[in-house]
């Protein structure tokens, strides 16, 4: 382990910008949408079009159509891996991270399951009645649940979304391809053939140290609300993998961070000037406990408005969320409306000209034809 402290140039844009490179947002990004996932460990994904383009920001010249590609190739598989939100991740992983996670998500969810009667013989009947149903092949949820109605499953009252989510944190279903916006169900030993094995106490280590990797510089805490892995073993798994991390001390706190990322303190931080359009619920944002390094705690609210639970897609600049941004209703129009927290003198002209690059390259990812091509630059230079 190397530790770093008192850098009087650490600062919350830096550490903002840090997390850019290491996420692949700033730099060269990933060659490929199998690589970004990976790459990023887990990404938050309960907003199928948003998910899209988050991971098509960290793969440049990739298209909407690459990364839903892949979703039906099962390169990449989106299911609840963790704190019973969508994500998604390699294929070779979700079996020991829902090894690691379902039961305690489960047993969480007990009080609720009494409500909606569903005990361990409703879930066996839902579970049989699922694979006969998809032995051949995909389904669709509206399928899915007329089997389990057939199977005496009432699927009312959320009762049928809950049964298809303990199957699939069981390791019976998983979400498949796509079938225009939404996925169908198949069987998961079907649609994964190969999965990893890992105990708890290594999965839970490798799973912190690429984190870690991908996230960082980030806290114990961070990874423990990410992950809903108790923070006892958080700290275990961090004693076990600290000496391939660095540790940088701020405002007396221990942010963890890889090497590689660490070196662009001496060799210079990039991107004071860049600003990037990123998605509702990206990682930037979503995947830390503490968000007050990257947004102003009196803007929070502008990012989800009344507390919600709907993030709306966010500018960066300098590694500082500094406003919102609207898309095109159905996704392939012209319209891409920066909403700056500074509304009443907006965007400074470099910042609105790097953000109409972000936007022009917004469409071309959507397959729209636009007169500004962004070209292969990652976060156009602009100050905010």
């Amino acid at each position: 382990m190397t530790a770093v402290t008192g850098i009087r140039r650490l600062s919350p844009g830096i550490i903002g910008r840090l997390r850019l490179t290491a996420q692949g947002l700033l730099g060269p990004g990933f060659q490929s949408v199998p690589e970004a996932v990976r790459g990023m460990t887990a990404m938050q994904a309960q907003d199928l079009q948003a998910v899209l383009w988050a991971v098509g920001q960290r793969v440049p010249g990739s298209r909407v159509d690459d990364v839903r590609g892949a979703l039906d190739r099962a390169e990449i598989v989106r299911s609840w891996p963790m704190r019973g939100t969508l994500h998604v991740l390699a294929p070779e992983d979700l079996k020991w991270m829902l090894a690691i996670t379902s039961e305690r998500l489960i047993r969480g969810m007990a009080g609720r399951h009494r409500d909606l009667g569903i005990n361990d013989t409703d879930v066996e009947a839902a579970a049989g009645s699922a694979l006969r149903l998809v032995s051949a092949g995909a389904a669709s949820r509206a399928e899915l649940f007329e089997a389990f109605e057939r199977a005496g499953q009432s699927t009312a009252g959320q009762r049928g979304i809950h049964l298809l989510g303990i199957l699939c944190q069981r390791g019976v279903l998983v979400q498949g391809p796509l079938a225009g916006n939404q996925q169908l169900v198949v069987a998961f030993g079907d649609w994964i053939t190969q999965s990893r094995t890992l105990d708890r106490p290594d999965g839970i280590a490798e799973w912190l140290l690429r984190y870690l990797r991908s996230h960082g510089p980030a806290t114990e805490r961070d990874f423990s609300w990410w992950s809903g892995i108790p923070l006892t073993e958080t700290r275990a798994a961090l004693a076990r993998v600290k000496d391939r991390l660095v540790e940088l001390e701020f405002a007396g706190t221990s942010y963890w961070l890889s090497p590689a990322t660490a070196a662009l303190l001496d060799d210079g931080v990039p991107g004071q000037r860049s600003v990037l359009a990123l998605s509702g619920f990206d990682e930037f944002l979503l995947g830390y406990a503490d968000r007050s390094v990257v947004l102003a705690p009196e803007h929070a609210d502008k990012i989800v408005p009344g507390g919600n639970g709907v993030f709306k897609k966010t500018i960066v600049a300098g590694g500082t969320v500094i406003g919102t941004w609207a898309g095109p209703p159905g996704g392939r129009g012209a319209g891409v409306v920066p909403e700056p927290f500074n509304a009443v003198n907006g965007l400074r002209p470099a910042a609105q000209k790097s953000f109409e690059l972000q936007a022009a390259k917004y469409r071309r990812f959507l397959g729209a034809r636009s007169g500004a091509e962004p070209g292969a630059r990652r976060g156009a230079e602009a100050g905010p």
